[in-house]
């Protein structure tokens, strides 16, 4: 089986336990004002362009999204997409294994959005466990409960996204609300699987005292929460936007005693513990 994705990176630290290797996804069902990742959104092949790097050598000049072994030597051009089969995948993760075995890790699913490719995901998953792999998927919890429902048998760790506690902001601030992400992280806590909720703190949006104390009544509420990461903004998709010709969201970062705060006021209200992501 193939599928989208844009990018596969080795010797990751924070996307589960231990050194991982994270599959970047492509597609996402959510439209997020500070998405950090643009070039995700869309499960098409797409073409970022760094015209600031150009010296006009004319290489790109017949250039698609589907020119195949495209590279431009000064990065101003560069595809973003790639097609590839679970094989292909496994295999690469597969090259790090010692790493995984003496450190506890294993596998990550990002994106994007992977249960935006569910068969795809699935059949990631499957492989990893028969290779005795730990596997961890980060989502946003926006899919069908039979997908979920699949998905979870061959996942150890759900990196949870929690990004707006109000339905009506949730919907604007993502595009949809936040009814089936809640249900089906009521079904991940009913299955027993391991969550930590992941929790971007955007200024001008989700920064507020009521939705930091909803976070807290959330991690309380189900078992099966062993931590939250507060994620707070950051400018390093700024660029890729540029480079996909859209708007860069107007959003200030926190500055570090601000996050600190953001920890601390949850904290003390719940005793599931609280980090920086």
């Amino acid at each position: 089986m193939t599928g989208e994705i844009f990018n596969i990176q080795k010797f990751c630290v924070n996307d589960g336990p231990g050194i991982r290797t994270t599959v970047f996804f492509k597609g996402c069902p959510l439209s997020c004002v500070w998405c950090h990742n643009p070039e995700s959104r869309s499960v098409k092949k797409q073409i970022l362009c760094y015209p600031d790097k150009c010296v006009g050598c004319g290489r790109c000049a017949h250039l698609t999204v589907d020119t195949p072994d495209f590279f431009c030597p000064n990065g101003a051009k560069e595809i973003c997409g790639r097609t590839v089969s679970t094989d292909e995948v496994i295999a690469e993760v597969m090259k790090d294994k010692t790493f995984y075995e003496n450190s506890g890790g294993g596998m990550t699913l990002s994106g994007g959005e992977p249960l935006f490719q569910p068969e795809f995901a699935l059949e990631l998953l499957q492989k990893a466990k028969k290779e005795g792999l730990h596997t961890a998927i980060e989502t946003c919890g926006f899919a069908a409960k039979d997908t979920l429902r699949k998905i979870a048998a061959y996942t150890d760790l759900f990196l949870f996204d929690f990004k707006e506690s109000v339905p009506a902001l949730h919907q604007q601030f993502t595009g949809v609300d936040n009814r089936v992400i809640l249900e089906n992280l009521k079904l991940l806590d009913e299955l027993g699987k391991d969550i930590v909720l992941r929790c971007p703190i955007i200024p001008g949006y989700n920064a507020r005292p009521d939705h930091y104390a909803a976070i807290a009544r959330v991690a309380e509420k189900f078992n099966h929460i062993i931590g939250v990461d507060i994620e707070p903004y950051h400018s390093l998709g700024e660029g890729k936007y540029r480079a996909l010709g859209k708007d860069v969201p107007e959003i200030t970062m926190p500055v570090k005693e601000e996050v600190d705060t953001v920890i601390a006021d949850i904290q003390c209200k719940t005793s599931v513990p609280v980090r920086k992501g």
